[in-house]
C-alpha cells in the first residue's frame, strides 16, 4: 500500500511540475509552439536516464522511494499524450512543419537525454 501512495503523490508533484513548466514557457516563449511539453519532455527523459542507470549500476537499490519517482513524478510529468496532441491540433491548422519539427525535436532530444542522463552516471561509476 505504501508505494501507491508514493505514485500518488509523485504523481500530484509531477503534474504540478508539468503545469507550472508548461506555464512559463507559454510566459517566456509564447503559444505558437509547444514549449512546455517539450521542455518536461526532455528534462523528464534526461532524469530518467539518470535514474535507470543509478539503478542498473546498483547504486541505488529497491528503495521504497523509486515508485515516486520513476511512475509517480516522471510519468506524471512527461506528456506523451499531449505531446501527440500539440503535434495533431498544429496539422490540422496546418502548420505542417511545425509538427514535424515537434516530433523530430521530442524524439532526438529525449533519447539523446537518456543517453546522457546514463553516461553521465557511468563516467561518474
Amino acid at each position: 500500500m505504501q508505494s501507491w501512495l508514493y505514485v500518488a503523490a509523485g504523481g500530484a508533484i509531477g503534474a504540478c511540475l508539468r503545469f507550472g513548466i508548461t506555464q512559463l514557457m507559454v510566459l517566456l516563449l509564447g503559444r505558437h509552439f509547444p514549449y512546455g511539453t517539450l521542455v518536461v519532455n526532455v528534462v523528464g527523459s534526461f532524469i530518467i536516464g539518470v535514474a535507470y542507470a543509478l539503478i542498473s549500476h546498483g547504486h541505488v537499490a529497491d528503495h521504497p522511494l523509486k515508485p515516486l519517482l520513476m511512475v509517480g513524478i516522471l510519468g506524471a510529468l512527461t506528456t506523451f499524450s499531449s505531446f501527440a496532441l500539440d503535434t495533431v491540433v498544429l496539422a490540422q491548422q496546418g502548420a505542417y512543419l511545425k509538427a514535424l519539427l515537434n516530433v523530430g525535436l521530442n524524439l532526438f532530444l529525449c533519447l539523446a537525454m537518456v543517453v546522457l542522463g546514463m553516461q553521465l552516471v557511468a563516467s561518474r561509476v
